[in-house]
Formats: structure tokens, C-alpha cells, sequence
């Protein structure tokens, strides 16, 4: 045992854990922390984004990539709320995080004090848990109590803030080792599993949903010895993206809004829809009340609270979903459904997903890019056009190589999770694809990737509009852009150059291929600003409001 300032205290709770690498920007409150940080600079790095929401991003994409806990620290006032959008993602997407504030000291909390904030306040509705430290005596074991709420059960982001005296004052700290973090499994019953196991075995046109629940719990491996040993078709979310291999035979793409005909016609006509860590969001559903109607429902999740919270089940287990299907899987025999998976296979020649192959596209620039890096990057996305295009056309064989903001659907998330994916990372190709709308967001962190010379490589699908915005009022505001058009004088390659990167202007499709190659080969950050058409749209599409099995492509518009 040995006494240490609480600054001190809250570096060797961070090395406790595992943490090597944190994200963030200092300021006056946090001064202690930083100052201890500089005595650990070997073994934890710290980057220093260009602005706090950067640093949760990048927290944040360090979390998706590699399963671990994402930290990122802050000051107090608009240091603390700088990192709100950043939390909101993540608790969103459930994704684990901690993010470390400091505030005033406590003679000064409830004075209006300069950078005062109550962040705790701020951030209650938009994290698992938080708190406010201002007891030296409670700061190690309420640090240890924030990781283990940020990764028990369904993840999420946990903040802890820390007044000032605190981190200048002394105390006793003695090490201690983390407790193993353990799968949620007395919830799962024999009554549950014994109703499931009869849907199954009853089923004649089963169908797999899975969501980012599968990714969280590590489930790949039981998923798929799942689908193959029931013959189900499976389809994913956003957020589900690399939990079930895009290659397999049985997956049949994305369901929703911008889902593949095939998952959400197939979807409609299936008489069991096995749901696998989804929380039936309303762009998956399109009308609720319309959704799968001709099936029972069998969810499996590990927050009971997502139980018939948007969509009524027939049936439910609720826990851990990788010890759900592994308890499944070792009771069930093989179940043929060989005429039903003959019907989706032929719903998939029907129904290919399409592009205009003639110029520098959207769908063509992830094709190729998903053809050049041979399906093993990591793809982070910001949120428009350009997000669904990643989603639809790169085919993800693994889990933890799609990082998107799902639920919050924040612009300006990509580039920081991009960061902290690559450093997280390392062997892996890291690219984020950005249209014009969302670079413009946040790429004052390219000036974070040169600074550090993390090769990410960003991509921009600039069409010089907000395009997914633009697309709505296309299709449902009369072609009224209002506020849309771009037509500025921003040059993204003179920008990024000036930032300290390699640019390049792409506009044709001969031109990005031998760009994208050199930009692997360079191994530092790279920026390609691609040229395409203000009026690409994303489709399939369903109208808000509408039924799943509404789809509509540029084929029925025609009509």
C-alpha cells in the first residue's frame, strides 16, 4: 500500500485495467491527471485529439474495434460538454466507454464557478451510469465500479467526474486486480429455452434477425453454427454488420429502410423471425405494426427492457445471447429447409442490389474498395448516403469491422472512430468513407492523424450537397432544397494538405483504384476526395411511415 495524490490514484486504477491508450484534450480542472499521465507516457499513450468530441469519437471506435473499454478525459465546462455528443453514440449503440471529467473544486460546485458544469446532470439521460467523485477516499473503487458497469451485461458508456481537490489531495492505494467481467446467465430459464427450441423445430420458414447485440457478446461463431444447423436465412441491421459472414450462402443483406428487397420481403413472408441482439429500431421496422405480421416472434436479447418495447414477441430469452444460442445449438439436430431457402435464393436473383456502372459512384468507390482490401479492412462511415452505400456494397466477413453510429446517426462520428480503430488496431487498413456534409464536421482530426501519423485512410463521397437530406426533399418536399446546396469554395484537397496530409481529387473510376492502392502502400493519412453526382440515391428505400415490404428502387419509380 502506498500513498498517492488522487490524480496518481486514477492513472494506476487505468493501467489496473488494461488501459493503454486514452483520448483528449486537457484543461485547468484536469491539470493533476495530465500531470501524473506525463509520468506514465510509456505505458499509457495519450492522444491529443483536436477537440473533446474527436477524442469520445475516437474512445468510441477504439471501443468497436477491439472489444475493449474506450477511455476518453476531459476538462470541466464546455471541455465536459464537448464530449456529450460522443457519449450520446455510444450509449446509443451500446457500446463501453468511460469518460473521466474533472470539475471545480468542491468549495466551488453550485457557484457558478468558471467551467463549472454539472456534467453528471448533463449526461444522466445519455449514460449507463455516472458519478461525481468528491471523496478521495471513494475515487479508486468508484473508478473500478465504472468499468465494470460499462462492460457488464449490455454495454454502455459510464462518466466519471472528479473535482479538483480531489486529484490534488493524498490517500492510501493499493492494487487490485479486476474482476472477471461474467455473462449474464440466471436469467436464461429452461422454461424460455424449451418454448424456443419448439418454435424452432415447429417452424417451416424461419428467418435470423441480428443486431449489434451479437457483436457486443462475441456471438459469431455460435450464429453461425445457428443458421447453418437450422437452414434460416439471416439478415442484419446497422449496427449487426459483420456478426453473421456477408459471404454466407444464407445471409441475405441489410432489413429496413435501406434493406435489400430479398431480407425485407423475406422478412414479410417468414412464420418465425429469430431476433438475435436487435432492438427492433424504427428504421428496421418501417411501420411497426405492419412488421413481419405472418410470424411469431422469438427475441433474444440481454436487457429485458428491449422486450416488446417496440414490437411484441410471441416469445423471449433474455441473457447473454452467445451462452443463448450455444445452450440452443447443443440441443438441436440439424432442420432442413431446403424449399424455403430455394424461395430466397430466388427472391436474391430477383432482387440484386443495382448501380449506375457507368461513372465514379458511391456503390462503385465501396465495391472497390471492398475488392482492393479483399473484405479485410475496417470501414468506419459518418452518417448519409455514404454510411448506407458502406453498408449495402462492402460484404463484412467479420465482426468489429463496421463502425457507424446507429442510433444517434451523428455526422462527424467517423473520422475520430477511425482513429482510435486504427490505433487499436494496428495491422489492420482503416478507411473512413464521408460525404462532403459530414467531413466538413470534423476534419480538423486529420490534423490528429498527421500530428501522430496514424494512417487512416479517409475517403469523401462528395457530391456537393447533403445528399441523404437532399434525397428526402427529391422524394417527399417537391424538390425544395432548402439549405442543402454546398456551393461553396471548400477545397478538401488544399484543406488536408494544409492539415499535413496526402490528398487527392478523384473523378472518374479509372482514377481511384491506383489512387486507393497508393494510398495503402503510403502508411500515412490520406485523404481522397471523390467527385460524384449531386442526385445519387440510396435505394432500396421504404417511406417513413411505411411497411418494410413497400421497397422501392429507381426500377419502380419508373412505373
Amino acid at each position: 500500500m502506498k500513498t498517492l495524490t488522487g490524480a496518481e490514484i486514477v492513472i494506476e486504477c487505468l493501467k489496473e485495467q488494461g488501459v493503454d491508450t486514452v483520448f483528449g484534450y486537457p484543461g485547468g480542472t484536469i491539470l493533476n491527471i495530465y500531470d501524473a499521465l506525463y509520468k506514465h507516457q510509456e505505458e499509457i499513450t495519450h492522444i491529443l485529439t483536436s477537440h473533446e468530441q474527436g477524442a469520445a469519437h475516437a474512445a468510441d471506435g477504439y471501443a468497436r474495434a477491439t472489444g475493449k473499454v474506450g477511455v476518453c478525459l476531459a476538462t470541466s465546462g464546455p471541455g465536459a460538454t464537448n464530449l456529450v455528443t460522443g457519449i450520446a453514440t455510444a450509449f446509443m449503440d451500446s457500446i463501453p466507454m468511460v469518460a473521466i471529467t474533472c470539475n471545480v473544486a468542491v468549495n466551488l460546485l453550485g457557484r457558478d464557478s468558471f467551467q463549472e458544469i454539472d456534467i453528471a446532470g448533463v449526461t444522466m439521460p445519455i449514460t449507463k451510469y455516472n458519478f461525481i467523485v468528491k471523496d478521495i477516499t471513494k475515487l479508486a473503487d468508484t473508478i473500478r465500479r465504472a468499468f465494470q458497469i460499462a462492460q457488464t451485461g449490455r454495454p454502455g458508456p459510464v462518466l466519471v467526474d472528479i473535482t479538483k481537490d480531489v486529484t490534488a489531495g493524498t490517500f492510501e492505494y493499493e492494487s487490485k486486480t479486476p474482476e472477471p467481467i461474467k455473462r449474464q446467465e440466471d436469467t436464461i430459464t429452461e422454461e424460455d429455452l424449451e418454448t424456443a427450441l419448439q418454435l424452432i423445430r415447429k417452424s417451416q420458414k424461419p428467418y435470423i434477425f441480428v443486431g449489434g447485440g451479437a457483436v457486443a457478446a462475441n456471438a459469431s461463431e455460435e450464429l453461425s453454427s445457428f443458421a447453418h444447423k437450422i437452414q434460416a436465412p439471416v439478415a442484419d441491421s446497422l449496427m449487426g454488420k459483420g456478426a453473421f459472414n456477408g459471404t454466407d450462402e444464407l445471409y441475405t443483406g441489410m432489413v429496413g429502410m435501406h434493406g435489400t428487397k430479398t431480407s425485407n420481403f423475406g422478412i414479410t413472408e417468414c412464420d418465425l423471425l429469430i431476433v438475435v441482439g436487435a432492438r427492433f429500431s424504427d428504421r428496421v421496422t418501417g411501420n411497426a405494426a405492419k412488421f413481419a405480421r405472418k410470424a411469431k416472434i422469438l427475441q433474444f436479447d440481454v436487457d429485458p427492457a428491449e422486450i416488446n418495447k417496440n414490437v411484441k414477441t410471441f416469445a423471449s430469452v433474455v441473457g447473454d445471447v452467445k451462452v443463448i444460442l450455444k445452450k440452443l445449438n447443443a440441443r438441436l439436430d440439424p432442420i432442413n429447409h431446403e424449399e424455403w431457402l430455394a424461395h430466397i435464393d430466388r427472391l436474391k436473383d430477383m432482387y440484386p442490389m443495382r448501380f449506375d456502372k457507368s461513372s465514379l459512384t458511391g456503390p462503385y468507390v465501396i465495391e472497390k474498395i471492398y475488392e482492393i482490401t479483399q473484405g479485410d479492412a475496417i470501414i468506419t462511415t459518418e452518417v448519409g448516403q455514404h454510411q448506407m452505400w458502406a453498408a449495402q456494397f462492402y460484404q463484412y466477413k467479420y465482426p468489429r469491422s463496421f463502425l457507424s453510429s446507429g442510433g444517434l446517426g451523428t455526422m462527424g462520428y467517423g473520422l475520430g472512430a477511425s482513429l482510435g480503430a486504427k490505433l487499436g488496431c494496428k495491422d489492420k487498413v482503416v478507411i473512413n468513407v464521408a460525404g462532403d456534409g459530414c467531413f466538413r464536421m470534423n476534419m480538423n482530426e486529420i490534423a490528429t492523424a498527421t500530428r501522430y501519423n496514424i494512417p487512416i485512410i479517409q475517403v469523401v463521397l462528395n457530391n456537393h450537397v447533403l445528399g441523404m437530406v437532399r434525397q428526402w426533399q427529391t422524394l417527399f418536399y417537391g424538390k425544395r432544397y432548402s439549405h442543402t446546396v454546398l456551393n461553396d469554395q471548400v477545397d478538401f484537397v488544399k484543406v488536408a494538405e494544409g492539415l499535413g496530409a496526402k490528398a487527392y481529387r478523384v473523378t472518374s473510376q479509372d482514377e481511384f483504384e491506383p489512387v486507393l492502392r497508393e494510398a495503402m502502400e503510403l502508411n500515412v493519412p490520406v485523404v481522397i476526395d471523390c467527385q460524384i453526382h449531386c442526385d445519387d440515391k440510396v435505394f432500396p428505400m421504404v417511406s417513413p411511415g411505411a411497411p418494410i415490404q413497400d421497397a422501392f428502387d429507381a426500377e419502380d419509380l419508373k412505373i
